[in-house]
């Protein structure tokens, strides 16, 4: 079998570069000359295994993610985009896609950008026009799609979901402070109050628009809504203790995310906070130890941390800590009308950016069957197999008038990995027949024979025959080029 060539540069470049050295400064520690890293950086010449081992011992960096990174995400991510029928022609390879990504990865997030202001002008264009035929004049269908959101997605998204500066914040704090996990909500209340001089109370709506968390920097108060569990109120003061006492950690990341508007700005300060909460929560090591013993039960390991049961998934899909790597989770949230409202993948299971979830993926099934853990073993169209679990959480109105509002979350990793989940007793994985088969979305799914398929995908041909009818929504014979598996 002939090895795989790597061609790295651009990640050896944007390492050295974010250390401030220089290439000769580089190439010296390397033990290579200037000229044949110059050539490395831009990808005239492989990277070779001996060298490889040098670059990650002198960064410091784990090999498999300086190897694979985010490039398996940007091809996914371009064959998307791509898959609009804006983009006439045949379907690129996906050797083609990875050439571009390797050559250029920053353009690729360049085309990623541009076609998601186009997917945001064409929303607003016929958030217009369906304004205007309905003589609607308060101007709120001018909205728009959420973009600066997706632009925070892709920042997590491109960071695998893991932010050193933050995780080992957080790290030291709960070891400073012998936070203890059983009495944490008490144990920050009383930090906050002793570090912070802010009072926390439980305060009644009267009336009022509901709030989870207000805090008062005049008087020093923060106010949680009654509505909250214990689990939410101890994530709110984690959060607040983020925004106090690490400001300048979050406003560093902020800055070097060149976001392009103030609202990605502010929308990542507040994921940053929530990051540091979740990981104060449930602090890296002691959480990964116990994961591990625990063959990630979820349900265990919310009665070990006092948290809730999303997160403790979400937690999950953040241990990828440079040599104290855990296993690579996806994490999905999803509410009822199929929309996904959190996505993170340390695997490389892909979630679609536009449209819905594949409809036989285990999330949908949740919402039938409220509070059970439902699991599955999956296969995408790729050949990758996946153990993933789906259950309903709610979060309460608190009145008759303000229903409670019901999400399914789905937490999955590679089935190389269903050994370290107790998820996967009793599930054969060897046998391929038995995996569920899903997809991304349908409109860019290559299965041909699924009796679920909503529409044809992109760049397909229908075939149809007026005398013929098959179990099958839609024959078609896929236009251009065969596709090589990603």
């Amino acid at each position: 079998m002939q090895t795989k060539k790597l061609y790295l540069g651009y990640k050896l470049r944007r390492l050295r570069e974010q250390r401030g050295m220089t290439q000769a400064t580089l190439a010296k520690a390397l033990e290579l000359s200037p000229s044949y890293l110059n050539q490395l950086e831009n990808n005239q010449r492989p990277i070779t295994l001996p060298v490889l081992l040098r670059v990650t011992g002198v960064f410091e960096v784990d090999v498999t993610s300086f190897v694979e990174d985010e490039e398996a995400r940007l091809v996914a991510d371009l064959r998307e985009a791509l898959a609009d029928p804006l983009f006439t022609g045949a379907p690129l390879t996906t050797a083609e896609l990875r050439n571009v990504v390797t050559a250029s990865p920053e353009l690729s997030r360049r085309i990623l950008s541009l076609h998601q202001a186009y997917q945001k002008l064409h929303e607003r264009v016929q958030s217009l026009a369906d304004s205007l035929s309905s003589s609607d004049r308060d101007g709120a269908a001018l909205a728009g799609a959420q973009f600066p959101y997706e632009e925070v997605r892709d920042y997590f998204h491109y960071c695998n979901n893991y932010v050193g500066a933050l995780d080992e914040a957080a790290e030291r704090l709960w070891e400073t402070e012998a936070f203890r996990p059983a009495d944490l909500l008490n144990d920050l209340t009383a930090y906050l109050k002793r570090r912070h001089d802010v009072r926390v109370r439980i305060v009644t709506e009267d009336g009022q628009e509901p709030a989870m968390r207000v805090y008062d920097g005049e008087t020093g108060t923060l106010s949680l809504s009654p509505l909250l569990t214990a689990a939410s109120r101890t994530f709110h003061l984690a959060h607040q203790i983020a925004l106090l006492g690490h400001a300048d950690i979050i406003e560093r990341l902020v800055a070097d995310a060149h976001f392009s508007s103030e609202d990605a700005k502010s929308i990542c300060r507040v994921g940053l906070a929530n990051y540091f909460a979740g990981a104060l929560v449930m602090p890296y090591r002691a959480f990964a130890q116990a994961a591990r013993a625990l063959k990630h039960d979820v349900e265990q390991l919310q009665s070990r941390f006092s948290a809730s049961f999303e997160q403790v998934c979400h937690r999950l899909s953040t241990l990828q800590r440079p040599g104290l790597r855990g296993v690579p989770f996806y994490f999905v949230r999803v509410d009822m009308a199929g929309n996904i409202t959190k996505r993170h993948s340390a695997t490389r299971f892909h979630f679609a950016r536009f449209g819905g979830a594949c409809p036989l993926w285990n999330v949908h099934d949740a919402f039938a069957q409220p509070a059970k853990i439902l699991v599955q073993h999956a296969r995408m169209p790729d050949g990758t197999a996946y153990i993933g679990i789906a259950r309903t959480v709610v979060k309460r109105g608190g009145a008759y008038l303000r229903p409670s509002r019901q999400f399914a979350v789905g937490l999955g990793c590679e089935v190389s990995h269903a050994g370290e989940l107790v998820y996967s007793a009793g599930i054969d994985i060897a046998d391929e027949q038995a995996a569920v088969p899903i997809g991304v979305n349908c409109r860019i799914c290559e299965r041909t024979d699924c009796q679920q398929r909503a529409f044809p995908p992109i760049g397909s041909q229908l075939s149809v025959d007026a005398h013929h009818r098959s179990f099958v929504p839609y024959l078609f014979t896929q236009a251009g080029r065969a596709e090589e598996p990603a």
